[in-house]
């Protein structure tokens, strides 16, 4: 069975201030024409289809073409939901898209309950695993703990036992969305961490012939049967080295896999260029970028004028502009952004905490911080689920 393996669309999304949903929609068009040329036995979309919880009417009209697209193709479609979308929303209408070939799996409960897609050599099991939010699910799961992995290896212990129960040879294919320990993560994706741990082992995972994850942006195999297809577009600039693409999977009678990368449409490269303004103005070696989008990091020790207008004389599709003076760490006049740039929440909080009272915060006030952050994003969670 030929699989091809897609993620984190984020339709509705737009890249700085530019929007992408004609560059998402050229992404639908070369999905539907692989899909169509190369043979497709089946659609996998390892969640994050939106950007938002309530996405806007172009980006809703955008997947109801591209679902109308593939079920007139035939192909049929496994789809779950991420971190990003609201599953109750995605999830409408479940039953009556299933007749079209069109497979929502939406709801934790439902976990163990696969589709099944036959070929030649027998039945496949696809089981969807969408985002599950520790703290929303773990009742479901009956986990003492919320946590990534405890919630994760819950639902994989359905996935096996129903497994277990069917014909022997039955392939498997699971779709996660979740950050799993090895994978490299971009500035785009929304922090999932509970208890300060994002990740999950590769392990919670085993006992399956293919695991089609979602939530990193970047196109990664963490095993030759645990790969991240990564988003089809850019979604921030620590995305300029990606190469954005999908799987296209052959799953063997055997459950042996092989999988080739299938390049996505590229709408405009990606460039982060640094150094003095008048550097970046005269530097022959960057003629490459001009037509690029640019992030600029300016590292002239006093701000110069108009630097933006400058800038877009050169370079038209400049869209972040950073300010990075070459000043010692420890000087007094390094920005508050700069000081704070890669510490998380806890960290950030911990150092005001020592600084107002000089000493950093124990063990238990720690957990105290750490627990009052979990609950905050566990609240946001449920409020948009609710929605």
């Amino acid at each position: 069975m030929r699989l091809l393996h897609t993620s984190d669309w984020h339709l509705g999304r737009s890249f700085h201030r530019v929007g992408m949903l004609g560059a998402q929609a050229e992404f639908i068009d070369h999905l539907v024409g692989t899909a169509r040329e190369r043979d497709v036995d089946a659609v996998v979309v390892s969640g994050d289809v939106y950007d938002r919880a309530v996405p806007p009417l172009a980006a809703v009209e955008l997947f109801d073409d591209a679902l109308h697209r593939l079920a007139d193709l035939g192909v049929p479609t496994v789809m779950i939901s991420g971190n990003h979308d609201s599953a109750r929303r995605l999830g409408v209408g479940a039953g009556l898209m299933g007749r079209a070939g069109i497979h929502l799996r939406t709801e934790p409960s439902a976990c163990g309950t696969p589709v099944l897609l036959p070929d030649a050599h027998g039945d496949v099991a696809f089981y969807g695993l969408p985002y599950l939010e520790p703290a929303l699910v773990r009742d479901e799961f009956g986990v003492e703990r919320a946590g990534h992995e405890a919630v994760l290896a819950a639902a994989m212990d359905r996935v096996r036992a129903d497994l277990a129960a069917r014909p022997s040879g039955t392939r498997s294919v699971v779709l996660a969305h979740a950050f799993v320990t090895g994978g490299e993560p971009s500035d785009s994706e929304r922090d999932i961490a509970v208890g300060g741990v994002a990740s999950v082992p590769a392990a919670v995972f085993d006992g399956v012939d293919y695991v089609a994850l979602g939530h990193l942006h970047g196109c990664q195999t963490l095993t030759d049967r645990v790969r991240y297809s990564g988003s089809p577009l850019p979604y921030s600039f620590s995305e300029a080295g990606h190469r954005k693409s999908m799987w296209l999977v052959d799953l063997a009678a055997d459950g042996s896999v092989t999988a080739e990368r299938v390049d996505c449409p590229v709408p405009r490269p990606l460039a982060r260029i640094r150094g003095t303004l008048e550097e970046l103005l005269a530097d022959p070696a960057l003629a490459p970028h001009e037509e690029a989008w640019i992030e600029a990091t300016l590292t002239d020790p006093v701000r110069p004028a108009d630097p933006m207008t400058r800038l877009t004389e050169r370079f038209p599709h400049t869209l972040a502009l950073v300010f990075d003076p070459d000043r010692p760490p420890d000087d007094p006049d390094v920005s508050y952004a700069r000081r704070l740039a890669g510490r998380d929440d806890q960290q950030i909080a911990e150092d005001f905490v020592a600084h107002v009272r000089g000493a950093g915060p124990d063990p238990h006030e720690r957990t105290v911080l750490r627990d009052a952050f979990d609950a905050v994003r566990a609240d946001q969670a449920a409020r948009e689920v609710a929605r």
